[in-house]
């Protein structure tokens, strides 16, 4: 499957116990939920993605773990640390109001309350507070911008604009 189909959702770490689980980084509110998706898509930034069978997800201590199709041990599990998560946007729910997916806020243009343009938002970190928007300018200055309501007055995803509370010189 293309890459520009998937969203993706997460990304796999280390290794949980010798049966084959891995420690998932969601990147979204409700990760508990993908369990109800038919399959799960994983693959290397950029490189192709592959159909993955879902055998277990649970939330553990302060995160979560999951176990998939043909990762039977921990050895299989280590193979698999790095890898990226997602599925096609069509298998993936409809978001709410103000509600949505981190891969459609990239690209998106950044403009500040007084028609300043910030630059383009290249990604996005997940800090535990909240997620921060990375908006790189044209003269490839980049910006940490907290993506709360204080900060972010309104996404226009039809407008291709974010508009923010940010001044340019901060």
């Amino acid at each position: 499957m293309a890459g520009d189909d998937i969203v993706v959702l997460g990304r796999l770490a280390d290794p949980y116990g010798m049966q084959g689980w891995l420690r998932l980084y969601p990147f979204g509110d409700d990760p508990l939920a993908w369990g109800k998706m038919p399959a799960w898509w994983v693959g290397k930034e950029g490189g192709p993605w592959r159909a993955c069978g879902l055998k277990g997800l649970k939330a553990h201590a302060e995160g979560l773990v999951v176990m998939l199709d043909g990762v039977a041990d921990r050895t299989a599990a280590e193979a698999m640390k790095g890898f990226l998560v997602g599925a096609p946007r069509a298998a993936l729910p409809e978001t709410v109001e103000d509600e949505f997916y981190w891969a459609d806020l990239v690209g998106l243009q950044v403009i500040n309350t007084v028609g300043e343009r910030l630059g383009k938002v290249v990604g996005l970190i997940e800090t535990g507070a909240n997620s921060v928007l990375r908006v790189v300018g044209d003269e490839g200055t980049e910006r940490l911008l907290p993506f709360v309501s204080a900060v972010v007055l309104a996404v226009e995803q039809d407008a291709g604009v974010i508009c923010v509370e940010w001044g340019s010189d901060w």
